[in-house]
């Protein structure tokens, strides 16, 4: 009977340190699945890092093109310096290089002037004709009067070979008999002029329409200089 109890009681302790150690060895998986999991989660991180990098980037794409933008606009400013945007908008109509746009004044008058509609016997911004056109030309850039018609302003100015063009001399055309027409030569063929289609533009001496129009090339500017000096000299 007593080794009965104690068989029974033997079973009984190992039966439970069984458990026990059943149980133990239950956890071991659960700590190691959780510590698993916790190194997957330390493994997974890193990869999540590029993707918030990636996002980022894009945002600060924005800053980078309005820097982009601003330095452009800082470098058109920079080549414009030393040439201000009149002498590249008339470089350009007149197919010659910034440099050689010189006589400002000039051609901010003339800029003043363009696209004003041609008018006969007109001397004003609401319309001018070609005589009238010289003559705000010459008075207010070189401190000249021209007479008020293109035949007075050919009978004042003195005769010259095409070949000795240059800015400020006259050219005079005989569009609707005699001289009927007078433009400014400015330079590399062009003149400004009020032409009765486009009012008061640049055109080319060669067009055909000019070409086959133009009677005679005039000088005043340096002429009158001259003569201003002869005279004033000979006053007593």
């Amino acid at each position: 009977m007593l080794k009965n109890i104690i068989l029974l009681a033997s079973i009984l302790f190992f039966g439970a340190n069984s458990t026990v150690s059943a149980q133990g060895k239950q956890v071991k998986p659960e700590a190691s699945k959780v510590n698993y999991k916790f190194l997957e989660d330390i493994s997974i991180e890193p990869e999540a890092q590029p993707v918030t990098d990636n996002i980022a980037k894009p945002v600060a794409t924005p800053s980078v093109k309005k820097d982009l933008l601003a330095m452009g606009g800082s470098t058109t400013t920079t080549n414009l310096e030393g040439a201000e945007a009149l002498q590249f908008k008339y470089s350009l109509l007149l197919d010659i290089e910034v440099e050689l746009i010189k006589n400002i004044s000039l051609f901010r008058l003339i800029d003043d002037w363009y696209g004003v509609k041609y008018l006969f016997g007109g001397t004003g911004k609401k319309g001018i004709d070609c005589s009238a056109l010289m003559q705000v030309l010459f008075t207010s850039v070189y401190g000249i009067a021209l007479p008020r018609t293109a035949k007075m302003q050919y009978d004042f100015s003195r005769r010259i070979s095409r070949t000795e063009l240059k800015e400020g001399d006259l050219l005079f055309f005989n569009t609707r008999g005699g001289v009927s027409h007078v433009g400014m030569y400015l330079t590399n063929n062009k003149f400004l002029h009020a032409s009765t289609t486009n009012g008061v533009t640049i055109s080319d001496i060669f067009e055909s329409y000019y070409s086959s129009r133009l009677i005679g090339v005039g000088r005043v500017l340096e002429d009158r200089v001259e003569h201003d000096a002869i005279a004033t000299t000979l006053k007593p």
